[in-house]
């Protein structure tokens, strides 16, 4: 690499540091204003709800990389141009080609950067810090697995074994006990969903009730159990496709097919994931026909209202696109990657017009 091009390079990701701790700062503190109603219960304590905080920048720094990155190659490339330094380089035969290597270079470093964070950080960390919150919020608990939760509410122990939306379970056991620790009952729900009153509807119930030498069954199709357990301690069971990582993502999809269930969900996150992180190569790029254009000589106001206008167009394209997809049946490949390419296509022609 060139002395220029090492110049470039290091130009923009300093920026782009600045950029980002800027960005995790403002969101440690919204994050931290939204724990203060949970602050107090049990023995969630402010130094509980910042180690909360704490553990979940990983995430937040993985999810704000692509729109940090190109605010901090518009600030940096964008200061490089009020000094007339990328005039200079390209009088001296710096070609735009030239220029879009070293910044994809750029990229491919935060690209790097993206993959560990959300491939080995990130999920574990994020993972971690709700079972930190939710151990210092709720007592007489225990968890098991990765995908399943056990809980004891009172003289009944409750079995999850997955969690399809925030208030949905599957595969749901309850074993009641009597105050002497004998079993009293086994039941099962195929399906189960739990209201704001913590108020549990049964689906296709079935329990075992040992009666003296015997047994008795008792079948509902609904049947409603009054718990003291929250949606937000049972949310420990939950398999969302956002906090996993990639590997695991795809080895869920696998399962997913063995079973014969629906993987469009989780097939979209793992093509958007990857987008995402080849997105990081076009927003350094799309940053220099800016800084070579009609912000050339704006101060760095423009440039970060630039940058926020573009990337909350690319993130708003991307949810309005996935959340559409399967209504429409779109494949999840096709999802994942078309708002990268919109934004490869704009990143082109916007560098053909700088030439």
């Amino acid at each position: 690499m060139s002395t220029l091009g090492n110049y470039i390079i290091r130009t923009v990701l300093g920026y782009t540091a600045l950029v980002m701790l800027m960005l995790l700062a403002l969101g440690a503190l919204f994050l931290f204003i939204s724990q203060q109603n949970d602050i107090g219960t049990g023995g969630y304590t402010v130094l509980e709800a910042a180690r909360f905080v704490a553990l979940n920048l990983p995430s937040y720094l993985f999810d704000l990389l692509p729109v940090g990155t190109l605010i901090g190659a518009l600030l940096g490339l964008g200061n490089l141009a009020r000094g007339s330094e990328l005039v200079v380089m390209r009088a001296s035969g710096v070609t735009t080609a030239r220029f879009c290597v070293w910044l994809g270079f750029a990229g491919l470093l935060l690209a790097v950067l993206m993959f560990v964070l959300g491939e080995f950080i990130a999920p574990p960390l994020q993972k971690y810090a709700m079972q930190l919150k939710v151990f210092s919020k709720f007592s007489e608990f225990s968890f098991a697995g990765d995908r399943g939760t056990w809980a004891r509410d009172g003289d009944t122990i409750v079995s999850v074994e997955q969690q399809s939306a925030s208030t949905r379970y599957g595969g749901v056991l309850l074993f009641q006990f009597d105050p002497d620790r004998r079993l009293l009952s086994i039941g099962r729900a195929e399906s189960a969903s739990l209201d704001a009153t913590n108020r549990w509807q049964l689906e296709n119930y079935a329990a075992t009730r040992f009666v003296g030498s015997g047994t008795e069954v008792e079948r509902n199709a609904v049947k409603e159990v009054r718990s003291s357990l929250s949606a937000d301690f049972l949310g420990l069971a939950v398999v969302e496709p956002n906090s996993m990582a990639l590997s695991d993502i795809l080895a869920y999809v696998r399962h997913l097919r063995a079973n014969d269930l629906d993987t469009r969900g989780f097939e979209t996150a793992l093509w958007s994931r990857i987008a995402r992180m080849a997105a990081l190569l076009l927003v350094v790029m799309l940053a220099l026909p800016f800084a070579l254009g009609p912000v050339r000589t704006s101060g760095q106001g423009a440039r970060i209202v630039i940058g926020i206008l573009i990337g909350a167009g690319y993130v708003l394209l991307s949810r309005t696109i996935e959340s559409s997809g399967q209504i429409f049946d779109v494949p999840p490949w096709v999802v994942g990657w078309v708002p990268t390419i919109a934004l490869g296509l704009l990143t082109g022609l916007l560098l053909a017009r700088a030439r």
